[in-house]
């Protein structure tokens, strides 16, 4: 269902039509050059210094990191900023087992030398022989493996390293029971992130980046691991830090570091493999992100429901009545009696509501037995601490 107006929806990026697609013909407009949108789908555009017209409600991210879009100012305005964890995870999961290959086997250097190999077959064939020796490597069934971070990610490239025959450890404090069951039992559980680095021949780090895991692995970490030891990094690049990173390679300490996030410290240096940012770089991985992050929008658009934002509460409510708003607000007393008075005020009987939190921000779906009237909207969105209220009938 939708509003007698089509819904506006602003591209920033190219998005996948499987996407697209989804969207209702008729209800909604889509384009890259839509004026007063109701919403922003967005990839890897940097919005941090673009004016977000103030008609927008929602922004979609086709990905799950949200540091190109400005999340603290959208909270200030009620508007939920969606991602779509999950949905590249298989093709990030591939790339960090084609970077454990690449990695034990020093294929890099190894193709580096023969791409360099000059005169006939014979001639070659022999320098070939007598330079294979410098590339011996390592095979991966029996060695350990630690995973940082056991989100949708961590978890597939552990429970696929135990299918390689790899020992692996994981270590993450806020695991849901969830993401626990769906963990291989034989992931051993490290009881911090030092005592797996302490027992982890190969480490791979999937965290979000935050205050509080930036830099998470720098000196202090680094001198806690084995001997030779193989650092991957397919979250964000300052998760690692890079000078502590490239003396640790220089001391003979690290083997080698396998970024996902090339930078001008990382180039040209020995025992750094960097990639182009191919972690969700897959067909299917930017299909999958488009639908869900689509859905997602389409949903909140039309019924207000909330699922896998960076900054509101999960909040989803089946819908039994045609009436209904939606009400963003500071997480402070008294505003849902404030609310559930305003439309006492106004005739109205709550049919049904949820009230959600999460940290300042606090969401609320209420369905009313009768249509709610503009003064009644207007005498919400005036009580002190709402964000944003939005009247959500089913059309006539």
């Amino acid at each position: 269902m939708f509003e007698q107006q089509p819904f506006k929806i602003l591209t920033l990026n190219a998005i996948s039509s499987h996407g697209l697609n989804r969207f209702p013909a008729g209800g909604y407009q889509v384009g890259h050059d839509i004026a007063e949108p109701d919403a922003i789908l967005v990839r890897s555009h940097n919005m941090l210094n673009t004016v977000i017209p103030q008609s927008v409600k929602a922004i979609g991210r086709a990905g799950a990191g949200t540091n190109n879009i400005p999340v603290e100012a959208m909270n200030t305005r009620g508007v939920p900023v969606f991602n779509t964890p999950g949905a590249n995870a298989n093709a990030v999961k591939e790339l960090v087992l084609a970077s454990l290959f690449l990695a034990a086997r020093n294929l890099v250097p190894a193709l580096q030398f023969t791409d360099g190999l000059q005169g006939d077959d014979a001639t070659i064939n022999k320098l070939a022989e007598d330079g294979k020796k410098n590339f011996s490597g390592i095979e991966l069934p029996g060695r350990t493996l630690g995973v940082i971070g056991l989100g949708e990610i961590g978890r597939l490239v552990a429970n696929s390293a135990i299918r390689l025959g790899m020992k692996v450890i994981g270590y993450d404090p806020k695991i849901t029971v969830e993401s626990a069951w769906s963990l291989s039992a034989e992931v051993k559980k490290a009881n911090s992130m030092e005592d797996l680095l302490r027992h982890s021949e190969f480490v791979s780090v999937h965290v979000p980046l935050l205050d509080s895991t930036r830099h998470l692995i720098n000196d202090k970490s680094i001198q806690l691991m084995k001997h030779h030891a193989i650092l991957l990094n397919f979250s964000r690049g300052a998760i690692v830090d890079e000078d502590a990173i490239l003396q640790a390679i220089a001391a003979n300490k690290i083997k080698n570091y396998v970024s996902d996030f090339p930078s001008q410290k990382l180039q040209h240096q020995k025992g750094v493999i960097t990639l182009p940012h191919l972690g969700a770089s897959t067909a299917e991985a930017e299909d999958n992100c488009a639908v869900m992050v689509v859905d997602q929008l389409i949903d909140y658009l039309q019924n207000g429901n909330i699922t896998n934002t960076v900054n509101f509460p999960d909040t989803q409510m089946e819908r039994e009545v045609p009436y209904r708003v939606a009400v963003a607000n500071a997480n402070v007393p008294n505003i849902l009696g404030q609310i559930s008075t305003s439309m006492a005020q106004a005739g109205l009987n709550i049919h049904n509501m949820i009230n959600k939190s999460r940290g300042e921000m606090a969401y609320t779906l209420v369905d009313t037995d009768s249509p709610v009237p503009a003064n009644a909207l207007n005498e919400i969105s005036s009580i002190t601490g709402v964000l944003m209220a939005r009247y959500l009938p089913f059309p006539e």
